[in-house]
């Protein structure tokens, strides 16, 4: 359960910022969609660490490990 906000950044990139409810509660992420992986950004200030390679923060995985339990 989660809401998902659209944020535009000052460079003009386009981010989603998915707040989570219920047992994932507490968990805040941020998505960048670039058009390539050699596309250049510049992460914003209230942006934390990459969790890109972390399985633990994918959907499935937050589906049956709940945040809160970790």
């Amino acid at each position: 359960d989660k809401t998902r906000y659209p944020v535009h950044g000052e460079d003009g990139m386009s981010w989603v910022v998915d707040v989570f409810r219920g047992a994932n509660a507490g968990l805040v992420l941020a998505e960048i969609e670039l058009p390539s992986e050699t596309t250049e950004f510049a992460r914003p200030p209230w942006c934390g660490d990459e969790v890109t390679d972390d399985d633990r923060y994918y959907n499935e995985y937050l589906a049956h490990h709940p945040f809160s339990t970790w």
